[in-house]
């Protein structure tokens, strides 16, 4: 084959490699045009949002599946991506860094949502050593309290696009008729419970607890990372024992080793009760999302308080 043949063949793949990328990169823009950008924190507040916002926003998670979002911090990457949000959704509490990020990233027209606020907090499990505890920020565990949220997000996004409230409305009220499912399910299961106490690894199922009649122990406090002391696990132990605890439940994105320690002293299963403060690899294989995963939690505390 001749030189100036070679030459135009290649030129020509070239060209036309060019002009793919350059027509797939326009398509990506024109499906974006137009929408809204809605940044969040982790993923509940991601979940709600995508449900409410439908096909009107793009909507992205800051904190990544699999990370714990109690000692995360932003990138200058989320720092840019909070800056460009049209809407900032985020739960409150569990994000230390927020009022700080949206000084930093400050933007006019940015409309900024907590969806817990508005929520009445309880507080949380008292700290090692007699400290004084903090607000409990686990409103999402709850099915009554996530459609607040729900309703809270709803009002951003109408805020910022007026023009789709309808559907925004109609989004909201879908979803929240699916919550409103969930909790008549949790209240179905588990109000005739044989026992009405659970074993947690970390205090994140108040909420939940208080809403059906339930006590939560806790063997570690708000953050997952708390090491109990000896003399708090040896409270757990004895609460567990007298209450013929059965099960002690670990969560996903933290090392299980404190509740099975507590499980093999009594002599107890291990199980997963799920914070949904992040996906796992095996929950988005699994297409698992806040329904599914809170139908999971319901199977496993309705298996546990009725052994």
């Amino acid at each position: 084959m001749k030189s100036w043949l070679k030459k135009s063949i290649v030129l020509g793949a070239g060209l036309s490699f060019i002009l793919t990328g350059c027509g797939n990169q326009a398509k990506e823009a024109a499906s974006t045009e137009g929408k809204l950008k809605v940044v969040t924190t982790f993923y509940p507040m991601y979940e709600f949002s995508k449900q409410v916002a439908g096909d009107h926003a793009e909507v992205v998670a800051l904190i990544p599946s699999g990370a714990e979002p109690h000692d995360w911090e932003p990138s200058a990457k989320d720092m840019a991506a909070i800056k460009d949000a049209d809407v900032f959704v985020y739960n409150g509490i569990v994000e230390g860094w927020v009022d700080s990020a949206l000084s930093s990233a400050a933007s006019e027209q940015r409309v900024v949502v907590e969806a817990s606020k508005g929520i009445s907090l309880m507080e949380g499990e008292e700290h090692e050593h007699g400290e004084e505890s903090h607000l409990d920020p686990h409103v999402w565990l709850d099915p009554v309290l996530a459609q607040q949220e729900v309703r809270a997000i709803q009002a951003a996004l109408e805020q910022a696009d007026p023009g789709n409230k309808k559907d925004y409305e109609k989004n909201a009220d879908q979803y929240i008729a699916k919550l409103q499912e969930l909790d008549h399910a949790f209240k179905e299961a588990l109000s005739n419970a044989k026992h009405k106490e659970f074993v947690t690894q970390h205090a994140a199922f108040g909420y939940l607890a208080k809403q059906y009649g339930l006590t939560q122990v806790p063997i570690s406090g708000l953050s997952p990372e708390q090491e109990p002391s000896p003399d708090e696990m040896a409270e757990v132990v004895e609460f567990a024992k007298e209450h013929q605890v059965r099960t002690i439940f670990f969560e996903t994105l933290v090392d299980p080793k404190v509740a099975q320690v507590v499980a093999d002293e009594i002599g107890a299963e291990t199980a997963v009760l799920n914070p949904l403060e992040g996906l796992t690899a095996e929950d988005i294989r699994n297409n698992l999302d806040y329904i599914g995963i809170m139908t999971h939690n319901l199977e496993a505390l309705k298996a546990a308080l009725n052994k």
